[in-house]
């Protein structure tokens, strides 16, 4: 028989922060892919130029319209990071370009609740939750505040996705926590 299991805290980690960015003005694309040799450019497959960086591991999606989208981060300020680098690169090949408005878009991050979770029972008591395993072996969560969805697994682990701010993933995950003990549907 399992026992209720309060005591060890779940643990987070973030796999992808994605954002995108915009500039006042239109971007040459065929100018960066002159100037910069590691880019990818093929107009007839994808309408972007791919960039990646060693560091922080990114890949900077850069569109025509003066767009892009910074994925890979593995935080906030990876993402500011990569931006900023990508501007002065090229900047330094001289394309001339705005300063950025750069928004979060989406932070993706895998957890452990540390005790295996009734996903049936949960699925009865936890408002805003899908849960069909014949469809897929995870239960659905849509977490309103903060606006999250997390996708919860018998073994106790979790991904969250959705979050805007890195502290929304460490609420989120508390929340949950808390929630799932109150409702006794983890267990040691």
């Amino acid at each position: 028989m399992s026992r209720l299991f309060h005591h060890r805290k779940p643990r987070y980690r973030i796999e992808n922060v994605v954002a995108s960015v915009t500039f006042d003005q239109g971007i040459n694309l065929s100018l960066i892919a002159e100037r910069i040799p590691y880019t990818e450019y093929d107009p007839e497959q994808f309408p972007g130029l791919v960039l990646r960086l060693a560091k922080p591991k990114t890949a900077i999606l850069i569109f025509s319209t003066g767009k892009m989208v910074c994925t890979g981060a593995k935080s906030e300020e990876e993402v500011y990071k990569a931006i900023d680098k990508v501007v002065k690169l090229l900047r330094k090949h001289g394309i001339k370009i705005s300063n950025p408005k750069i928004t979060i878009q989406n932070i993706v991050a895998s957890g452990n609740l540390n005790a295996e979770v009734n996903l049936e029972k949960a699925a009865y008591l936890l408002e805003n939750s899908m849960y069909e395993p014949e469809q897929f072996p995870g239960l659905i969560y849509r977490m309103t505040d903060p606006r999250v969805v997390i996708l919860i697994f018998s073994s106790g682990k979790c991904v969250c996705t959705g979050a805007k701010k890195e502290e929304d993933v460490e609420v989120a995950i508390r929340k949950l926590h808390e929630k799932l003990i109150e409702l006794g549907v983890i267990y040691a």
